[in-house]
């Protein structure tokens, strides 16, 4: 395929336009947001109510490697819904197969971090 004049000016186009808009977006918020500092505004929001001891404080790298635990096994399990869909109207031990190998590697993978250790809390996070 030759890259001619017409792709050429499509492709900028497209470039400028994104330009503009992001800069037709961001160059009015600096005249027209509220210069305002100080009292309420810095402080963190919290579901609308004042925050409660060290809103500041640092949080353990437990809680995140938690949250992408929790991640990594929900995205694998929302794999398992479109093979039900697709499998629908399948006949035989196949599926089932496919479905049972895809759920023992799932379970296999969570008794192999077990047995590592990640699940275990530690009794005080240090900094």
């Amino acid at each position: 395929m030759v890259f001619d004049w017409l792709q050429f000016s499509v492709v900028l186009f497209l470039v400028a336009s994104a330009v503009a808009i992001g800069m037709g977006l961001l160059i009015p918020r600096f005249f027209l947001a509220p210069k305002t500092r100080g009292g309420a505004y810095d402080d963190p929001y919290e579901c609308g109510m004042k925050p409660l001891g060290g809103a500041w404080a640092r949080v353990g790298v437990t809680f995140y490697l938690y949250t992408l635990l929790f991640l990594a096994f929900d995205v694998d399990v929302l794999y398992l819904f479109p093979a039900a869909v697709a499998y629908r109207d399948s006949t035989g031990w196949l599926p089932f197969v496919e479905v049972f190998i895809f759920v023992a590697v799932l379970a296999l993978a969570g008794l192999y971090f077990y047995r590592k250790g990640v699940f275990e809390w530690p009794r005080k996070i240090k900094f």
